[in-house]
C-alpha cells in the first residue's frame, strides 16, 4: 500500500504518449522506431483515467514540443538531432497531428508542452498543480529513463508526492526500463496500474 493519496489533490500525469510517439504514421512509426512495450501503454492506462476523474481527480497530458522557427524547420538540441537525424519539419510540432496526444488518451484536461526531458523545465506545469491544489502525481509515459525519470525527481525537488507506474511506462529496451525502476525506487513508490485502481476505490 502506498502513501494515502486523496484523488481529489491528485493528477495522473502522462509523459509524451504522443501520436509521433506511438502512431504507425508519426515520427518515430515512419522510422521504424516502433515499440510494442509503448504501443500498449494508453489502453492500459485509460481505465485510471477514468477512475480518478470519478473520484475527483485530474489528469494531465505532458508532451514533448519541437518549436518550429521561420518557415517550419523545428530547434532541435544538438544531442537530440544526432540521436534522432530522422526528426524534422513539422515533427512535435504544436497543432499537429504529431504532436497530439493519442487518442485512446484524448482529451487531457490540461495539456503541457515540454521542450525537453523534464515536464516541470520550463513549463506551467508547477503553476496548473499549485492553482489546483494538486499535492499527488501519479506518472506513466516514455521513456522510463527519459522524460518518466526527470519529471519524478524534479517533483520530489518540489516536495510533490509521486507514485510511478511500472507497466503504464516503458522504454525502448526492456531492461533500461527495469534498472530505471530500482533506480528510482529511492525516491518514490512504485505501483502497478492495477496496484493504483484497486488504491483509488
Amino acid at each position: 500500500m502506498t502513501e494515502m493519496i486523496d484523488p481529489r489533490r491528485t493528477a495522473l500525469l502522462t509523459i509524451d504518449l504522443q501520436n509521433d510517439f506511438l502512431h504507425p504514421e508519426g515520427a518515430y512509426g515512419r522510422a521504424g522506431q516502433a515499440s510494442e512495450a509503448i504501443s500498449v501503454l494508453p489502453a492500459r492506462i485509460r481505465p485510471l483515467v477514468d477512475s480518478l476523474h470519478a473520484k475527483g481527480g485530474i489528469y494531465i497530458s505532458a508532451q514533448f514540443t519541437l518549436v518550429p522557427g521561420p518557415g517550419g524547420a523545428p530547434l532541435i538540441a544538438p544531442h537530440l538531432k544526432k540521436l534522432r537525424p530522422f526528426l524534422g519539419k513539422g515533427d512535435f510540432a504544436p497543432g499537429a497531428f504529431g504532436h497530439a496526444l493519442v487518442d485512446e488518451l484524448a482529451p487531457a484536461d490540461y495539456t503541457v508542452e515540454k521542450v525537453a526531458y523534464s515536464a516541470f523545465y520550463q513549463t506551467r506545469l508547477e503553476y496548473i498543480l499549485r492553482a489546483l491544489g494538486i499535492d499527488a502525481l501519479i506518472v506513466g509515459g516514455i521513456v522510463t529513463n527519459g522524460g518518466v525519470a526527470s519529471t519524478v525527481r524534479d517533483a520530489h525537488l518540489r516536495n510533490i508526492h509521486t507514485v510511478l507506474l511500472s507497466d503504464g511506462c516503458a522504454a525502448f529496451k526492456p531492461e533500461v526500463h527495469e534498472a530505471t525502476l530500482v533506480s528510482l525506487g529511492s525516491i518514490t513508490p512504485i505501483r502497478s496500474v492495477s496496484d493504483m485502481l484497486e488504491e483509488l476505490v
